[in-house]
């Protein structure tokens, strides 16, 4: 997907518009660096707004100022999400796996071996083989897909942006992410609608890795950045397993 935004003369005013063609809300935040000859908005210093999927939005509109030509100058950034999200599920996530099948956690909160930023906090890694079936582990659309990388290290900045990927937005608005998958294993689409247990890819070991596994993390915008969320599993009998480092995950 792209986000774009453009600033367009109307007559006597200049309008801003913001183009998402991603299949998620977008946040934006908009800082000028030069500002002449326009009505300044309230909330100068911290212009914000979110833009639905597929939406192209006009985010505002500035007056002229008489007497001289507008000239302004500005930047913006944006992450994924809306930030009014609450991480409300309806039931514990699924295990990412075959039924019947168990493998092993290698890290999950509170431990810290490479989890320690804010996004990835809560996310829980998962030992097995490449090549392993990876299910949704809860429903939503598919906005996200990296499927071309074929090789995993553990150089952070060369890795780091290899590592293949599912993300997924959930119905309350935070979303899940699936990653070091498999090279070319991927078989869903930005803008599918997928079920809680279908198939989404195969595990690998692609991107920031030091062997094969699957990194799995359910994230929210929390007002232009990005956090990752506490998850529970469903166990035995609709039971409810809390991840933990050393913990043998079985799939139900």
């Amino acid at each position: 997907g792209t986000f774009f935004v453009s600033a367009a003369d109307a007559g006597r005013q200049v309008r801003f518009i913001a183009e998402n063609s991603y299949h998620l809300p977008i946040e934006i935040r908009l800082r000028f660096s030069r500002f002449e000859n326009l009505v300044r908005p309230e909330n100068f210093d911290d212009l914000r707004w979110v833009v639905m999927p597929r939406q192209t939005t006009e985010l505002m509109r500035l007056d002229k100022v008489e007497g001289g030509a507008p000239a302004i100058e500005f930047k913006y950034e944006y992450i994924a999400g809306d930030p009014r999200a609450e991480h409300r599920p309806t039931s514990s996530y699924r295990v990412p796996f075959s039924s019947a099948t168990r493998f092993p956690i290698t890290q999950a909160y509170p431990d810290i071996i490479t989890h320690a930023a804010p996004d990835s906090r809560h996310a829980v890694d998962i030992a097995m083989p490449v090549g392993t079936d990876i299910f949704a582990a809860r429903g939503g659309i598919v906005f996200d897909v990296s499927s071309d990388n074929f090789e995993g290290g553990l150089d952070p900045v060369r890795n780091g942006p290899t590592a293949n990927v599912v993300q997924i937005l959930h119905d309350d608005g935070t979303y899940a992410v699936y990653a070091h998958l498999n090279w070319n294993s991927i078989r869903v689409r930005p803008g599918e609608r997928v079920v809680r247990g279908q198939y989404i890819a195969d595990s690998g070991n692609t991107g920031f890795s030091s062997g094969p596994h699957l990194h799995f993390a359910v994230l929210k915008n929390a007002g232009m950045r990005t956090e990752s969320v506490p998850v529970e599993f469903q166990g035995a009998d609709f039971s409810v397993v809390v991840p933990i480092s050393g913990l043998e995950l079985t799939a139900y």
